[in-house]
């Protein structure tokens, strides 16, 4: 459920993303009006209907898998922080620290003085 609710997600966001780039922008009637040439390949009224309904499609279809997949999510409660806030028991130190070998030349310890 989660995979194709993914996929669909992906093919969703990028539809989205190339309908809203084949839109043109508000200053593209500016353009025209220099000398610009006239694209009437959506017909006579243009293919700002047809591509706003487009787009209003694909953003309701896009917010719809995003809750589905938030939905999904959820209720499997899986987390990778599981378990990351409790605390973990501390390791006992050695009673008795550890003697060296040997000791290390030149540091003999000096014999007290009898007197």
């Amino acid at each position: 459920m989660a995979t194709l609710l993914v996929i669909v997600h992906i093919i969703v966001c990028l539809a989205l993303i190339g309908i809203v780039l084949l839109q043109h922008g508000k200053g593209a009637g500016i353009g025209a009006a220099f000398g610009g040439s006239s694209q009437t390949v959506f017909g006579s009224t243009g293919a700002a209907p047809f591509l706003a309904k487009l787009t209003a499609a694909a953003a309701i279809i896009f917010m719809l898998t995003s809750l589905g997949l938030t939905f999904v999510v959820k209720s499997r409660d899986t987390s990778i922080m599981r378990g990351a806030g409790k605390p973990t028991a501390p390791k006992e130190a050695p009673a008795v620290p550890a003697k060296p070998a040997a000791p290390a030349p030149g540091s003999e310890t000096p014999k007290p003085e009898t007197k």
